[in-house]
């Protein structure tokens, strides 16, 4: 138990000390907190932030998979044709033969610009995009209301649509089912089948639709009638899914092979799997959490000095109690460890006050956003453990310097 009395005695010396120099102590303890509290925030947001990117991504299937024509082609020994690359021939052949890895394929057949949707005096702005009856298993969309379409619908081009719950509120009024009315797009009419399920407002939503819109405001209509209407059997691209997460990337391959044997000439082609989509996202999440951490870093470095200087002028000061401590008997050690201890407890105290600024901004802005920020415990041993590190780094050189001086020079210090 000697022991612990030894570094009882320390601490409460090391308090004593701190409390006669209040101003320098809390300025200290503040310039630590701060870094903590930022250490917090971006081990916080960090998390939650990948907590929101991959529970979005999977709401539209972690094997999914998309081809589509390169455009940035430079091969000066490729016949390059104007065109999407894709036709419905392309689709009958991959549905047919192309692979192994394939679970289902949809067309996806859309135009650059949003088409007026009309129904009596009411419109909406919204994207139109052709698909056939496997798109909403392909993309894990959802119906609430009505139906699907059926092969029948595709084969016989049926002016049948499937609208999102935003066309929904703007055409009919939030919380109503269209189910059997009319809609016009342009000046073609069409009849609602079925309303999709609200899917997350949130930016990666626009994953799961053609041309990166909101998944809320689209419409789906047969693709064949789409053709029909654009005049032309060209495809913007296929969206697949494989039969497993882990055949995804077979698929890509498969896929971009198979469509290379047929058009190689004339074009050539891209895929990209959710792991494309996933691993920007991830690369986005660490870009930010690295900038966070600098800052963070610059923070807890300024801090550090803060500790640094109060503790040197703390051994100048104590110069002569030093002396005389050495004097009657206390050991460079000892003398280490008092300033030591006296640096850890500006750290620990500024670590901990940090913890609670850093914690109480996390609940914050998880209750105002609705994202998932709140620290895990691994966050909060990483922050207490670097604040002590702090204190010890910054507080040894002035700790050291004390042990060291002479006790007979020291005692005649003014």
């Amino acid at each position: 138990m000697g022991w612990l009395q030894f570094y009882y005695d320390r601490l409460l010396q090391a308090f004593y000390a701190l409390r006669d120099n209040r101003l320098r102590s809390v300025l200290s303890v503040l310039g630590i907190a701060v870094g903590i509290a930022a250490v917090m925030a971006v081990g916080a947001v960090s998390k939650g932030g990948s907590y929101l990117v991959f529970s979005e991504l999977e709401t539209f299937g972690l094997n999914s998979v998309w081809v589509y024509r390169d455009r940035n082609d430079k091969d000066p020994n490729r016949r390059v044709r104007k065109g999407s690359g894709l036709d419905n021939y392309d689709y009958y052949a991959m549905k047919e033969a192309c692979c192994s890895a394939l679970d289902k394929i949809t067309p996806m057949v859309f135009n650059r610009d949003r088409s007026i949707i009309q129904t009596g005096n009411r419109y909406s702005n919204a994207r139109v995009s052709g698909v056939n009856s496997d798109y909403l298993e392909i993309n894990n969309d959802h119906i609430i209301h009505g139906r699907n379409f059926r092969n029948l619908d595709i084969k016989r081009r049926r002016a049948s649509a499937v609208i999102g719950p935003t066309v929904v509120e703007d055409l009919f009024g939030k919380g109503s089912n269209p189910v059997g009315k009319d809609i016009r797009i342009g000046i073609r009419r069409f009849t609602v089948i079925g309303v999709l399920e609200e899917k997350s407002r949130d930016f990666l939503a626009s994953i799961g639709s053609a041309g990166g819109q909101d998944a809320n405001n689209r419409i789906l209509i047969p693709f064949t009638l789409f053709q029909q209407m654009n005049g032309s059997k060209a495809i913007n691209f296929f969206h697949m899914k494989a039969r497993s997460l882990e055949e995804a990337d077979l698929l890509a391959e498969q896929a971009k092979a198979f469509l290379q044997r047929r058009n190689g000439k004339n074009y050539k082609y891209k895929t990209d799997t959710m792991a494309t989509y996933i691993g920007t996202a991830d690369r986005i999440l660490s870009g930010v959490a690295l900038i966070g951490v600098i800052a963070a870093s610059i923070s807890l470095f300024v801090g550090g000095l803060g500790i640094m200087n109060i503790m040197s002028t703390s051994v100048l000061e104590r110069t002569r109690e030093i002396g005389l401590r050495k004097a009657i008997g206390a050991s460079q050690a000892d003398i280490l460890m008092q300033f030591l201890l006296e640096a850890i407890v500006i750290s620990t105290l500024g670590g901990i006050i940090g913890l609670i600024l850093g914690a109480s901004a996390s609940i914050v802005l998880a209750t105002l956003t609705g994202f998932p920020l709140t620290p895990t415990p691994l966050v909060i041993t990483i922050a207490l453990v670097v604040s002590i590190i702090v204190g010890v780094a910054s507080g040894f050189l002035p700790a050291r310097r004390a042990s060291r001086l002479h006790p007979v020079e020291a005692l005649r210090y003014e």
